[in-house]
Order: structure tokens, then C-alpha cells, then sequence
């Protein structure tokens, strides 16, 4: 029994040490940048070892294919670098080049398995390197300094933040909330009534962009895990979108919380002066 206690106290402090990376932004981001070069620098090796076994049958069929081929590995793996560098610049703060993140984005998408399985040999959780692209993401996201209308803001948070036992549907209507202080849901429709943005709860993916799709913002603030907030931010891109990560004290999607004080301070980031309290939160 005790060290079933332990256990679960080991896993409350690794979640609060990673939720406080992504909040300050800190090593978290190099770890992910890290990996994504480690991984680029193994899929180099693996392409230059095809082309090297490949190059005696290409050439028997035609003798420019290996070139070609060479040619066509050599771009790949330049871009992947260059997207990876061009990453670097941009959370050390240097002039960088944002008309490439789309390719970033998919670069990331492509190595990003391969990365996970990676940090699995060096001991690195998967947890832990989408918390870091969570903290990469969001640096990216100051570093263009987007700032839109109340009512262009659609705030997203996944159904475990409401209490389980709650019989009140929300996932259509936020303001069917009855506001009785036992989960944060009641504290964010009060905060849309009183800031003006889009605010929704999703049972899952699919709504969420059904959502995105419907209220067609100019920017996403997403609450959730480091899983769903990975895969909704390259989901809505180009869309610029900001995670933020829930609290899970009793495990992953169930009643669940979000700092408060840290949703206002990003809301207050994004939200263009003077624009709040347009909507009245609907």
C-alpha cells in the first residue's frame, strides 16, 4: 500500500513538473528540439544507406538514377535541418523565418513517432517530448505576437474538466453550466461572459474542429492534455493556436482542473485591448 502511494506522488510531481515547463516555457523546448535533430540525423543515415545498397540496381537501369536519387535524399534531408534550424532561431529569440513553420509542422509530424521511440531507448516518456513541443509551440506563437477581437478568440477544453457526476450537458452549451464552483467549467463560461471570446467544450477531436469550423476564429486557446493539445494545435494550422495544460490529479480525463490565473494571463496576451465583453460570451 505505501508504495502504491509513492507511486502515485512520483506521478503527481512528474505532472506538475511538466505542466510548469510548458507554463515558463523552460529546458522543456530543447528537449523536443533535441530529439527532432537526433531523429533527423538517424533518417539521414537510413537514407544514405538505401541509396548506397540501391545505387548497383539503379544504375543497371539507368546510370543517372543514382544521382537523381542522391539528389532527391540530399533535399530531404537539407530541409529537415533547415526546418529544424530555423526552429532553434526561433525560440532563441533570433529573426527567423515564419513562412516556413507549415513545413515545420510537418516535419514534425513525420519524425515525430521515430522521436518517441528514440527518447523510449534514452528513457524519455512520450509525455515528456509532447510537453515540450507544447512549450516550443507556444514560444513560436508570442514570438509572432498575435493579439485578435474578443469575439475572433475560440476557447476549447475537453469534457473531463466538468465534474463527473455533473448531470448538466455542456458539450452544445457551456451556459447550461449551473456555475456551483465544484469543477472550472463555471469559472470559465463566467470568464467568456465577462471577456467576450468563443468558449466550447469537446467530447473529442472530431467536435472540436466541427467547432473550429463553425465559430471560424482567428485564434484557438486549447486546454488539455499534452496528447490531444500535440495533435489539435497541427490539426488547426495555420491557425494559430495556444495550449495549455490541464491538471489531472486524479489521472488522465477525469475531473479535471486548469490554472485559472494562467488562462486569463494568456487570454489577456491574445486578446486585442478594448475588445473584450463584446459578445457577451454566446
Amino acid at each position: 500500500m505505501e508504495a502504491k502511494k509513492s507511486k502515485h506522488r512520483k506521478d503527481a510531481m512528474t505532472k506538475a513538473a511538466v505542466v510548469s515547463d510548458v507554463i515558463a516555457g523552460r529546458p522543456q523546448k530543447r528537449l523536443f528540439i533535441g530529439m527532432l535533430s537526433l531523429t533527423s540525423v538517424c533518417m539521414a543515415l537510413v537514407l544514405f544507406l538505401i541509396w548506397y545498397i540501391g545505387v548497383p540496381g539503379l544504375a543497371a537501369i539507368q546510370p543517372w538514377l543514382p544521382t537523381l536519387l542522391g539528389i532527391v535524399f540530399t533535399a530531404m534531408i537539407l530541409l529537415a535541418f533547415f526546418g529544424i534550424f530555423n526552429m532553434v532561431l526561433a525560440v532563441s529569440g533570433w529573426p527567423y523565418l515564419p513562412v516556413l513553420q507549415k513545413q515545420t509542422y510537418e516535419l514534425i509530424n513525420a519524425l515525430f513517432p521515430f522521436a518517441v521511440y528514440l527518447g523510449h531507448i534514452f528513457g524519455i516518456k512520450r509525455r515528456r517530448l509532447e510537453g515540450s513541443f507544447i512549450a516550443v509551440s507556444n514560444l513560436l506563437f508570442r514570438r509572432r505576437k498575435i493579439r485578435v477581437p474578443a469575439d475572433k478568440l475560440l476557447v476549447v477544453t475537453p469534457h473531463c474538466l466538468q465534474l463527473a457526476i455533473c448531470p448538466h450537458k455542456i458539450t452544445r452549451d457551456p451556459h447550461n453550466c449551473k456555475r456551483c464552483g465544484r469543477c472550472d467549467i463555471g469559472a470559465l463560461v463566467t470568464l467568456a461572459d465577462e471577456m467576450g471570446f468563443h468558449f466550447f467544450v469537446a467530447t473529442g477531436g472530431t467536435l472540436a474542429r466541427q467547432i473550429v469550423y463553425k465559430t471560424r476564429p482567428k485564434a484557438v486557446l486549447a486546454i488539455a492534455c499534452e496528447r490531444d493539445l500535440m495533435s489539435g494545435i497541427q490539426d488547426v494550422y495555420p491557425l494559430p493556436a495556444v495550449g495549455v495544460l490541464n491538471i489531472r490529479p486524479n489521472g488522465p480525463c477525469y475531473n479535471t482542473h486548469v490554472d485559472m490565473a494562467l488562462v486569463r494571463a494568456q487570454l489577456e496576451e491574445i486578446i486585442l485591448p478594448g475588445t473584450s465583453g463584446q459578445r457577451g460570451g454566446r
